[in-house]
């Protein structure tokens, strides 16, 4: 297989003389999670190279460079870490599991190498064994010797622990004991727990507790997906004040809440009329309290409400003008920190910033071949589905500009309750690079909308939300110079799920179709959902009529498929089974159907392996040549 990959790659760059190379765009990015120690003398980063993941410190005054861990993303996968102390790093990994869905744990990393990465956590003999081991509750960063960890020791339901980091020998303390239907906790600020979240079948509600009586009471009870739940987000320095994410006239907002009064009274902080507020909050670690949020559609994506944080933005953004820059990290201190600069043509870069020098230096790129080079960005557009309903897509156009009669591409998003964003795009702006016209039209269904717009997907996997895509399609011939007849629809996850469709439903639209990780039996989908907590939310979601989700699954109709099937899924997915894929492409190829199937070896959900990511581009642009070439 690699051997192949390596001709096909060779092949490429002499038809493509002209072009970008497909590592320019397959390769994992070089630099991400780029972060300060506390105290600001050593930069820390994961790093990609060779299909090696890394996490590597380095000493800002003496440049030295050492090399903490490394992964091959199939073993396992470096996921996030953390800066726990001056002296430790403390990762969360992933081991691949196609039976339980995934396994996790805690590394600790000794800065100077003195010690191999070792668990952070040592389970006894009568522990039950959880699934998830990695989700940290609270960092302490006032105490370097411990972190708060969430559990579950004893049954499904998580325990809150402190975690001795030095000595793995004394005993973990318990801090608050799981509770029934509690799946998640948080701490306020003075590292107490005391919110918890529960869901008992497609209910939802918190537990909170209340410092003036120490009791527990539960609060804010809702129906999933039949009315907008209040999504706590984190506390003020004030242990009274909770910042939460709740409905407002329509769309998600922030707001405040009293939690020292027992009607707990909401006060709106911060709202778009036309858009969710999604962003997390934005801390200070010099003062611990909430100085903004980061929110997409805002100028520069970000909304500051302390005034000397609005004022540094605003420094920054002169210094580098038309770009996103987002300070990812800060020392302790606040005196040094971490830039990340970007746009929708650049994919970004990292900057070391010092306030007292008052100095910006450039250090990292996330796509060194990439960077600087001239690509096309995105626009943002709105069509009409044909039922009226206002859709927001984003247009990428070709490297080299329209042309007569350009072959399109339209790519939806997976989840479905997710959406696109007029952030660098790797796929889209390979496809662009290669002379197609790419819509990513934000469907029904996508999140970003209000709660209304997001529950429009509900038990309409395959219906209007299909029609959307369509719609999109029409819009481009209508208003860009695009050729009818040269129209594929491709996409990932639920995207591919929409591509096997619309292989069924819309022929006359889309001349070729391709899947990657797609659904395609939502009875399978909802049998295997059994065996897992969110049964009752994925029925809800999806309705359990067993003969309406045969109509709408591909595979039922696989014998009037007429144009160009490619299937690609990774053996090791365990967010959509691999046999979703391989089922579709033998009901194909039972009739006769012209399909290509690529099972990626040890690939997963997310192209997480480069040498795979790579042979999924390659095999697209193929795919795409052969059926709506570029002329």
């Amino acid at each position: 297989m690699v051997r192949c990959l390596l001709l096909m790659v060779f092949i490429s760059c002499l038809s493509y003389a002209d072009r970008l190379p497909v590592e320019a765009f397959g390769s994992l990015p070089l630099a991400t999670q780029v972060r300060l120690s506390p105290n600001g003398e050593k930069i820390s980063y994961m790093e990609n190279t060779a299909g090696q993941n890394s996490i590597i410190t380095v000493d800002i005054d003496t440049r030295e460079k050492k090399y903490l861990i490394q992964a091959d993303n199939q073993e396992f996968e470096l996921d996030f870490y953390h800066w726990v102390s001056n002296e430790m790093i403390v990762v969360a990994v992933f081991y691949p599991d196609t039976v339980r869905g995934a396994r996790s744990k805690l590394l600790k990393l000794r800065v100077d190498g003195s010690i191999e990465p070792e668990p952070l956590l040592k389970l006894r003999r009568r522990d039950r064994i959880p699934q998830f081991q990695h989700r940290i509750i609270d960092l302490l960063p006032d105490d370097s010797d411990h972190i708060l960890v969430s559990l579950a020791l004893e049954n499904r339901y998580p325990t809150v622990y402190k975690v001795n980091l030095v000595n793995a020998k004394v005993r973990r303390q318990r801090i608050k004991k799981w509770h029934p239907n509690i799946l998640a906790w948080k701490t306020d600020r003075q590292h107490r727990v005391r919110i918890g979240f529960g869901r008992k079948q497609a209910t939802g509600f918190y537990h909170l507790l209340d410092l003036q009586t120490k009791k527990w009471r539960r609060i804010w009870e809702y129906e999933i997906f039949d009315e907008p739940g209040v999504v706590p987000l984190g506390f003020a320095k004030d242990p009274n004040q909770l910042y939460v994410r709740a409905d407002y006239n329509g769309r998600y907002a922030i707001l405040k809440v009293d939690l020292s009064k027992p009607d707990l009274p909401k006060e709106l902080v911060y709202s778009d009329p036309n858009y969710d507020v999604e962003g997390s909050l934005i801390y200070s670690p010099k003062t611990n309290d909430v100085v903004g949020v980061f929110h997409t559609e805002a100028e520069g994506g970000k909304v500051f409400f302390d005034p000397s944080y609005r004022s540094f933005q605003w420094a920054l953004d002169k210094q580098i003008p038309e770009a996103f820059n987002q300070v990812v990290s800060y020392s302790a201190d606040e005196r040094k920190y971490i830039l990340f600069s970007s746009n929708p043509k650049e994919p970004g870069a990292y900057y070391l910033g010092d306030r007292v020098a008052n100095s910006l230096d450039h250090i990292l790129e996330q796509y060194p071949l990439l960077y600087k080079k001239s690509l096309s960005g995105k626009e943002k557009i709105t069509y009409q589905a044909r039922d009226k309903l206002k859709i927001e897509a984003y247009l990428t156009m070709p490297h080299g500009g329209i042309v007569a009669d350009n072959p399109a591409i339209i790519l939806p998003h997976g989840g479905p309750n997710v959406r696109d964003y007029d952030d660098f795009d790797w796929l889209a702006e390979f496809f662009a690079s290669r002379g197609y016209v790419v819509m990513q039209p934000n469907f029904r269904g996508s999140s970003g909308y209000g709660f209304e717009f997001k529950m429009k997907s509900n038990r309409d996997w395959g219906g209007a939300m299909q029609e959307d895509l369509a719609d999109a399609a029409a819009w481009l011939i209508d208003n860009h110079s695009v050729d009818s007849q040269s129209i594929c629809i491709l996409g990932v996850s639920y995207g591919g799920y929409a591509a096997l469709t619309a292989a069924v439903k819309q022929q006359q639209i889309f001349k070729c179709a391709a899947s990657f990780a797609g659904f395609s039996d939502l009875n399978r989908l909802l049998r295997e959902a059994r065996y897992f907590s969110n049964f009752e939310i994925v029925k809800k979601q999806m309705g359990s009529d067993r003969k309406k989700l045969k109509q709408r699954s591909p595979i039922t109709y696989a014998q009037n498929i007429n144009i160009p099937v490619m299937i690609i899924h990774g053996d090791q997915d365990v967010v959509v089974d691999v046999e979703q894929s391989r089922t579709m492409y033998k009901a194909l190829k039972k009739h006769n159907k012209k399909v290509e199937y690529i099972e990626l070896k040890e690939g997963n959900h997310h192209m997480s392996i480069e040498v795979n990511r790579l042979l999924v581009l390659l095999s697209f642009e193929r795919f795409l040549n052969q059926h709506i070439p570029v002329l």
